[in-house]
């Protein structure tokens, strides 16, 4: 899934290169193009929230569906657990089951609650430093319109204006669209593989690992 964000240096592109003479609707261009900008941002930000949200529910079901299941079977193969359970169950002592069920369910779902977290927190930290980026990308392409008008003004120097214009346009979207690829196969292979695993808390071990490795790359 890959964020889609041309239209404002597109847009500013024709104007430089396609005009032999300086229109006098220029200005009313140039703010018309600052509107879109903001627009489009708006509309990317959007886009981006909603990719990781689908994210984080991925993670929910690796969680429920894979991390779970281990986690209980690991915390009942405990020899004094196991063996507290053998006798409420042997003994059919509802009043101690409950006393069992009440001292240990709070305690293990504060477990699985940590464990979300702690798979989860890495996909919020590259979302936050992905909006930054994208956000600091669109304030520069916001600065560059503004400086359109006083570019077009000059028709003597367009040719030199329309140099400085296009070298001032380099805002970069590979490195992004790869990371929030990268970040959609990581994810899908979190869910789509775990079967397949034979140790589910390596398996989530390493989806941490590596997407923190795209934050620190980004």
């Amino acid at each position: 899934m890959a964020i889609h964000r041309f239209t404002a240096p597109t847009i500013a592109f024709l104007i430089l290169v396609g005009c032999a003479s300086i229109p006098s609707e220029a200005p009313t261009l140039s703010q018309e193009l600052g509107n879109r900008i903001s627009a489009i941002e708006k509309a990317n930000i959007t886009l981006l929230r909603k990719f990781f949200n689908q994210k984080r529910d991925q993670v929910d079901r690796f969680v429920e569906e894979e991390w779970v299941p281990t986690f209980a079977r690991e915390f009942f193969d405990n020899p004094k657990v196991s063996a507290a359970w053998d006798t409420i169950v042997r003994e059919n002592d509802k009043v101690e089951r409950l006393k069992f069920i009440v001292l240990l369910g709070p305690k293990l779902q504060s477990r699985i609650n940590s464990k979300r977290v702690e798979y989860i927190r890495p996909l919020d930290d590259l979302e936050r430093e992905i909006e930054s980026r994208l956000r600091f990308e669109y304030n520069q392409a916001r600065s560059i319109n503004n400086t359109i008008t006083s570019f077009l003004l000059s028709a003597s120097k367009i040719d030199e204006n329309r140099k400085k214009y296009l070298a001032m346009m380099g805002v970069k979207d590979d490195q992004i669209s790869m990371v929030i690829d990268r970040t959609d196969e990581i994810c899908s292979d979190l869910v789509s593989k775990a079967n397949e695993a034979k140790d589910k808390l390596k398996t989530g071990q390493a989806f941490i690992e590596k997407i923190r490795e795209l934050k620190s790359n980004l």
